[in-house]
Formats: structure tokens, C-alpha cells, sequence
């Protein structure tokens, strides 16, 4: 070979490690200060410029301004976790961290033990239940505008945290998918951001039951209602009346139960409001 064409493959070549180089950066811009979540929390992400089709574990993510906000599973393995972007043209990845977070237990005494072990019958009923359910929290319909944030549905005393590791009769049970907050009978809940009405109805567990979509995979439940204010299908704004607390289902007393899922999974409903403040620029 002789040595033009020998520096005319280095330069070739020199210009396809550059690019690679390039990509790989871009592709990994992760590891940066602060890219980390917890397991049930939110990794917010500014999204590069003229990016597109963010995803976290395949699912799309919600974007709110320029920031993706992805949802954690409260399952997820604690390391590298990795977001997929389209950008000109090609898929590229970001990686963050999961870090741990400790949750509390909750030990919770019913009289109902039905509502501990359910009889088959009851079973049956259960599963049918959560699959509808999950058939909800799996949508991911066009984007709404949540400038305005996410106001709290019912002002109350809270009485159990997200994530709480529980024992009904002693016996174990999934971490607390939620947040409980205490008020009597018959007080206002209202929605926190607009939506639609994906569901009402009376569930084994959850008791009379709102669920609504905000749009962009971004679904919130309401449970344990003594009434419910509207109908499926039902378009709601913000503050809007959508049911009065009750103790209807498995509770102890007059609650609201309080869930947020995103990207289909559930998560703390309190870091979520911060995290939807922060990413369209609203005062704490």
C-alpha cells in the first residue's frame, strides 16, 4: 500500500472515531451532578434540543416544559438506569443513577379479615378489578397543559405515607401505593391539575373509586369516596369537584387515598408535585 492511500484510510478513519466519539458522548450525557432517582420518585431530565420520544423501560415519558419527568417503580434495581431520545434521526440513550431510599412500615389492624385473605369469589372479582385498572394506568393520551402544576386534592391530616412497607393482621403486603390523607365524611376532593374521566366505579379494595387522565401517561386514583361527582368520560378542570371522603372499601376510617402513576408506574404523589412545580417554573 502505498502511502497516499495508506493517509487517506487514516483520515477516514480518524473522522469515523471522532464521530463515534461524538455520538457516544452525546448518547451519555448522564452521570452529571445530581442524575440520580430513587425507587418511587421522579427523574427529571432537561431535554436536549430538537429531541424527541423520550422513553423510560419502552413506556414514553411526560414532558413538561423542556424537562422529561420519569416515573421510578418502586421495584426498580438500584444502579444505571437508562432513557432512549430520538435525536436527528437516531436513537441515542441517557443513563442516571437509582439510588436508595428507606421507606417506613406500617402495621394496620382490620376487623374484616375478608379484606385481609378474600374468599375465591372474592378473587375472581379482584383480578378482574386490576386488570381494568391496569388497562388505565398503561394509556398515554395527548398532552395537557399543566402550567398551573398539581394543587392537593383534599387538605387533611396525613395519616400514611408512599411507600410504606404494610402488614394488614401482621401479615406482608406491596408498599403503600399512595398517599392517605384524613377528613370526615362528606369533605370535597378535588382534581389537582385538569383531565378526563377514565373510570368510576365501586372496587373491592379502592371502594368508590375516580380515576383520572391528565394526559402523557400521567394517571391519578382517588379511592375510598363516600360519593362520587361525575361520570367516565367527563372532561374536569382543575379544583373541580370530583368526590366526597369516605370509608367505603378496606380502610380503618374516613380517608382519601391519593395515587399517582406515571409512564405506569406508581409514585410518590409528593414528589411528583414538586418535581411538575420545578419543571414549568412555579414558586414552591
Amino acid at each position: 500500500m502505498n502511502n497516499s492511500i495508506a493517509r487517506r484510510l487514516w483520515i477516514h478513519l480518524r473522522g469515523a472515531i471522532a464521530l463515534t466519539a461524538a455520538l457516544v458522548s452525546i448518547a451519555n450525557i448522564a452521570h452529571a451532578a445530581g442524575a440520580t432517582a430513587v425507587p418511587g420518585g421522579v427523574y427529571a431530565w432537561p431535554v436536549p434540543e430538537n429531541s424527541r420520544n423520550v422513553r423510560f423501560n419502552g413506556h414514553p415519558v411526560l414532558i413538561a416544559g423542556d424537562t422529561a419527568l420519569v416515573g421510578i417503580p418502586i421495584q426498580q434495581s438500584l444502579g444505571n438506569a437508562t432513557l432512549t431520545f430520538m435525536q436527528q434521526g437516531q436513537e441515542l440513550t441517557h443513563t442516571f443513577e437509582i439510588v436508595d431510599k428507606r421507606y417506613t412500615e406500617q402495621r394496620i389492624t382490620l376487623k374484616n379479615q375478608e379484606m385481609v385473605t378474600p374468599n375465591p369469589q372474592q378473587l375472581e372479582r379482584i383480578r378482574a378489578e386490576g386488570k381494568r385498572q391496569r388497562a388505565i394506568y398503561a394509556q398515554v393520551s395527548k398532552a395537557i397543559d399543566l402550567s398551573a402544576g398539581f394543587t392537593m386534592p383534599l387538605q387533611g391530616r396525613t395519616t400514611s405515607l408512599f411507600g410504606h412497607r404494610r402488614f394488614f393482621n401482621d401479615q406482608p403486603r406491596s408498599p403503600h401505593s399512595g398517599l392517605d390523607i384524613a377528613a370526615p365524611t362528606g369533605t370535597p376532593i378535588t382534581a389537582p391539575a385538569p383531565g378526563t374521566v377514565a373510570l368510576v366505579d365501586d372496587l373491592y379494595y379502592n371502594g368508590k373509586t375516580v380515576f383520572l387522565d391528565h394526559g402523557q401517561g400521567l394517571i391519578t386514583m382517588y379511592c375510598h369516596l363516600s360519593e362520587q361527582s361525575v361520570t367516565t368520560g367527563q372532561v374536569v378542570e382543575q379544583n373541580q369537584q370530583i368526590g366526597l371522603v369516605g370509608a367505603t372499601g378496606r380502610v380503618t376510617g374516613p380517608h382519601l387515598h391519593w395515587s399517582v402513576s406515571l409512564n405506569g408506574y406508581r409514585i410518590d404523589p409528593l414528589t411528583f408535585r414538586s418535581a411538575l412545580a420545578d419543571a414549568v417554573g412555579l414558586q414552591p
